[in-house]
């Protein structure tokens, strides 16, 4: 359910509402927007009625939801959200390029991409400082190391940063360092994982499952701002199909779905959307054309000697390449590349 506000209304009717929403025994989560706050309602109902609220002073009307999804659908808020990564802002008319490498091998291999990606204007770092692989024997990341060198980094380039959480021990470890949370697709239905990522109040990159449809991968953004974190990120990395060119199937038709379903902003990730070098540069072109609000790119100097993903890693100068291009393609359909933060 959803309370609708006047435009008009004064905090202190905003704030009786929600007071009276948690007297229900549910939980009230007010979300502002560019005329009018809005206020989800979640929980399980009892016995009092919600849309006794209509009669609440500044309440304009209460709407029923019959979807799962409340929190991220654009009836609980209608313009888009804008999500702030260490300044970086992720979403709106601005378009974002991340990049860096698919895992943390040292601080010389981190130090000598990121120097990369600031040089050629991209505005985050990506990096991988725990690594769920496939086989358990592959290369599992540096842990909480990982992470130190992502924060040494990051103070070096003025390049927030994005990292992988796989659990609960290490996500406390991530709010420490990193700038965003990202969960990825072996995880995003980890339900356990998503409610303690919406405990905090740390961005969150969600990913689509490999096999995960629009609604689900709308359903577990849900759970992440159920617990309150209302910063949520999505992102499209590809399924799994019949296709045996390409490493997954980059399905950049969820892109303009969301962005009609829902109001968060949306990244896609063609590297391992295609796991192709040479798929990266026209994959990225045509996700900025249908819509994202920014591409997340695996980047090394050695992809030969990559611990992982090394066929889906670009170089630096590609990098550069693929950025010019996305701003290109960007002012096309008026969008303008996000300004990377400046060097102190």
């Amino acid at each position: 359910m959803l309370v609708v506000m006047d435009a008009g209304a004064r905090p202190e009717q905003i704030e009786a509402v929600v007071r009276h929403i948690e007297k229900m025994g549910l939980k009230a989560h007010p979300i502002p927007g560019a005329n009018r706050t809005a206020i989800g309602i979640t929980g399980a109902q009892r016995t009092a009625d919600p849309e006794v609220l209509e009669n609440f002073p500044g309440v304009k009307e209460v709407i029923r939801v019959s979807h799962g999804y409340k929190l991220v659908s654009r009836e609980a808020k209608p313009d888009d959200t804008i999500v702030s990564v260490g300044g970086v802002d992720v979403g709106g008319r601005g378009i974002v390029v991340i990049g860096g490498p698919c895992a943390v091998e040292s601080l010389d291999q981190t130090r000598t991409i990121a120097q990369g990606i600031k040089r050629a204007g991209g505005q985050l770092l990506r990096g991988g400082a725990y690594k769920p692989r496939t086989s358990p024997y592959s290369f599992q990341g540096l842990g909480e190391r990982g992470l130190e060198i992502l924060a040494r980094v990051r103070e070096e380039f003025d390049l927030p940063i994005i990292t992988e959480a796989i659990d609960e021990g290490s996500l406390k470890l991530v709010v420490q360092y990193a700038d965003c949370i990202q969960i990825g697709a072996r995880n995003m239905q980890n339900f356990a994982l998503l409610k303690a990522a919406g405990r905090t109040r740390t961005p969150v990159l969600l990913k689509r499952g490999m096999s995960a449809t629009l609604e689900e991968l709308l359903l577990s953004a849900e759970y992440v701002m159920s617990e309150g974190n209302y910063a949520v990120i999505l992102c499209e990395r590809g399924v799994r199909t019949f296709a045996d060119h390409t490493r997954n199937t980059l399905d950049l038709s969820i892109v303009p779905a969301i962005k009609r379903t829902s109001h968060l902003p949306v990244l896609v990730d063609p590297s391992h959307g295609t796991g192709k070098r040479n798929k990266v540069l026209p994959m990225s072109r045509a996700a900025i054309a249908v819509g994202c609000d920014g591409v997340l790119i695996e980047v090394h100097h050695k992809p030969e000697e990559a611990l992982s993903d090394g066929p889906q890693a670009i170089l630096p100068e590609d990098f550069a390449q693929l950025v010019r291009e996305c701003d290109a393609i960007g002012q096309v359909v008026g969008r303008t590349l996000q300004p990377a933060l400046a060097a102190s």
